[in-house]
C-alpha cells in the first residue's frame, strides 16, 4: 500500500512540475499572467506531493514496514529510533527522495516570496526551476524510485543504515546541510536562466539572486565543516 501511494506521490509531483514548467515558460514568453498564476499553482502542488511522499518513507521506516524494498535495505528491529529516522538519507534511493523534497519546499518558498517580483522574470524562474525538478522527479520515478515493492518473501528484519550515520552526530547532519546548499544552487540558476531569457537584470532582481546564493553558499560551507 505504501509503495503504491508513495509511487502515486511522486509521479503527481513530476506530472505537476513539467506543467508548471511548461506554463512559466510560455508565460515568460507570452508575458502571461494567466500561466505565471498557473506555474505557482504547480509549484505548490510539487511541493506538496514532495513532501507528502517524503513523510511516507518515514512512515514506512518507522514502522519496520519491510514490504517497502528502501526499508527493506537500510532498515532494522534493532536500529534505534533517531537513526531510524535520519536513515532516509543513509542510501541513494532515499537520498533522492531527500534531495526531491528538498527541491520541492525550496520550490514552494521561491513561488511565495517571488510574487511580488517582476512577473517575465518571474515565470521564466518558475519555468526554469521546474525543469530541474522535472529531472529529480524522473530519476526518483525511474531509477532511484525508493518505493519498488519488495519481492517475496518479505523479510522479517534488515541490516541497518549505513554505519556513518552510526558514526558521530554531525554525520547525521551533514548530508541534509550539504542538499540545503546543492537544492539551494538551483533557485540563483534559475534566476540567471530567466534573467538571459528575458533579456535583462535589473537591480531588485540582483538583489534577490545575490540573497538565495549567500543562502545556498551558507549551508554548502555548514556541511564541510559538519563534515569535517
Amino acid at each position: 500500500m505504501i509503495s503504491l501511494l508513495g509511487r502515486t506521490l511522486v509521479l503527481l509531483a513530476l506530472g505537476a512540475a513539467a506543467v508548471g514548467a511548461g506554463a512559466g515558460l510560455l508565460g515568460g514568453y507570452r508575458k502571461s499572467l494567466d500561466a505565471l498564476k498557473l506555474a505557482r499553482w504547480m509549484a505548490y502542488l510539487t511541493g506538496a506531493a514532495f513532501i507528502a511522499a517524503t513523510l511516507l518513507m518515514e512512515v514506512a521506516l518507522i514502522t519496520h514496514d519491510f514490504s517497502v524494498s528502501y526499508v527493506a535495505k537500510v532498515g532494522s528491529l534493532s536500529t534505534p529510533l533517531p537513526i531510524t529516522i535520519v536513515s532516509l538519507w543513509s542510501s541513494l534511493e532515499g537520498s533522492i527522495l531527500y534531495w526531491g523534497c528538498v527541491l520541492g519546499s525550496s520550490l514552494v518558498v521561491f513561488a511565495w516570496t517571488s510574487r511580488k517580483a517582476d512577473p517575465e522574470h518571474s515565470s521564466y524562474a518558475m519555468g526554469a526551476l521546474m525543469a530541474v525538478v522535472v529531472f529529480f522527479g524522473l530519476l526518483v520515478a525511474g531509477v532511484g524510485n525508493p518505493f519498488v515493492p519488495t519481492d517475496l518473501p518479505i523479510p522479517l528484519d534488515g541490516p541497518g543504515p549505513n554505519a556513518l550515520l552510526q558514526n558521530h552526530v554531525l554525520m547525521i547532519l551533514h548530508p541534509p546541510a550539504l542538499y540545503m546548499g546543492y537544492v539551494g544552487m538551483a533557485i540563483p540558476f534559475a534566476m540567471a536562466i530567466s534573467a538571459l531569457l528575458a533579456g535583462r537584470l535589473d537591480a531588485r532582481w540582483m538583489r534577490s539572486l545575490r540573497r538565495w546564493t549567500m543562502f545556498a553558499w551558507a549551508w554548502l560551507t555548514l556541511g564541510i565543516l559538519l563534515g569535517g
